[in-house]
């Protein structure tokens, strides 16, 4: 089925984002596999392409378009390439918004520059050794000391944890606040107190840094807080509807990335004297994995129609994100087990997209926290 998302204009995009892959980022992707981060230099890269910052206005030197088809571009062609370890929907989809929708004109001036040429790298921190998907959990505090902040607490799996300069901070600034209590402080590379922990070494997505971070006693001013007082947790359900479509969207292209290679895989493989692909088990594998992939992908293009349009609702996010996500963890596995030993293999994409792919249905919100929000709506 044609899809009818994109214009010319888009089209030409991704020619643009494909030329990058392939000199900027495929060529490197194992050895960043190796080292567990990715070069720097990538990141500068993309900022010269205009690959970050989509959304940011000119002036503030992003591409100044508010159209997240092209964000939708870019993260499957990201997806398709096997290359989640350069995390530019991260930075892009996830902490744009923030900046741009809540950052003062002071602010903007201040960061956003950096942020599309690829010199200052983001990073969110929400997550906490004794705090996942229940952010009312969270312990991290910030205390009022006049004319700064003084920031305590910790922080486990941040993606980009390792090279980020900038850090939005999920504290506590109210203590009996519970979910309400919650504000967002900007965190710099550099300020006394801020520490980084390990680059935490995980079954897939080994290109993609995920660290601890430590704050002890960190001098904010108060020129970082971002958005309003006490207003963190509202803030944070406003954005997650973008960024669980924005997750959606990457496992749908990388389940049909995967179920292109194992389709060419069948028909090449033989066994028994004969392909692989000639045998009725494989066709109707083969068929059904393409059925669900193409119902899927047919919502989500009507998703991300909706998101452009500015009714994208959190419940159909949610319903995206969990769907999507457990599609591409299924077809990853029945693809895997169609290449036989060699799927087991390092050598073979598949097997990296196993183990890539495990993460999708965790972070944004697990599967069951998706089901609960959706449940919610129809119930309560």
């Amino acid at each position: 089925m044609k899809r009818q998302l994109f214009t010319p204009e888009h089209d030409v995009f991704r020619e643009t984002v494909r030329s990058f892959l392939a000199r900027e980022v495929l060529p490197h992707y194992e050895q960043w596999e190796k080292d567990g981060i990715v070069s720097r230099d990538a990141w500068r890269a993309a900022g010269e392409q205009g690959l970050l910052g989509l959304d940011v206005p000119e002036e503030y030197g992003g591409g100044g378009t508010d159209d997240f088809r092209y964000n939708v571009v870019l993260n499957e062609e990201f997806a398709r390439a096997a290359a989640p370890g350069l995390a530019l929907s991260l930075h892009n989809d996830i902490i744009g918004p923030y900046l741009t929708g809540l950052a003062t004109e002071e602010q903007k001036r201040r960061w956003l520059p950096g942020f599309c040429d690829g010199t200052l790298i983001t990073a969110i921190a929400m997550t906490e050794p004794q705090a996942g998907s229940d952010l009312q959990g969270i312990r991290t505090h910030a205390e009022d000391a006049g004319d700064h902040w003084v920031l305590n607490g910790s922080k486990t799996f941040i993606s980009n944890g390792i090279l980020a300069d900038l850090v939005v901070v999920v504290a506590r600034t109210t203590p009996q606040g519970g979910a309400h209590g919650l504000s967002l402080l900007v965190v710099e590379r550099g300020m006394e107190g801020f520490e980084r922990g390990r680059n935490l070494d995980k079954i897939g997505q080994k290109a993609q840094d995920t660290a601890e971070l430590f704050f002890h006693d960190v001098r904010v001013p108060k020129g970082n807080l971002l958005g309003e007082l006490n207003k963190g947790f509202v803030h944070l359900m406003t954005n997650l509807t973008q960024e669980r479509l924005s997750i959606a969207v990457a496992a749908i292209a990388a389940a049909e990335h995967v179920l292109e290679i194992t389709t060419t895989y069948v028909k090449e493989r033989q066994a028994f004297g004969r392909p692989l692909a000639a045998k009725q088990h494989i066709r109707f594998e083969i068929a059904e994995m393409a059925t669900e992939c193409a119902v899927t992908r047919a919502f989500l293009d009507r998703c991300i129609e909706e998101h452009v349009r500015g009714t994208l609702s959190a419940v159909d996010a949610s319903m995206a994100k969990w769907w999507a996500t457990e599609l591409h963890k299924r077809v990853v596995d029945r693809c895997l087990q169609l290449h036989g030993g060699y799927g087991y293999m390092t050598e073979y994409p598949v097997a990296r997209a196993f183990t890539d792919s495990r993460i999708q249905t965790i972070y944004g919100g697990t599967t069951e926290i998706m089901k609960e929000i959706i449940g919610r709506s129809l119930l309560d």
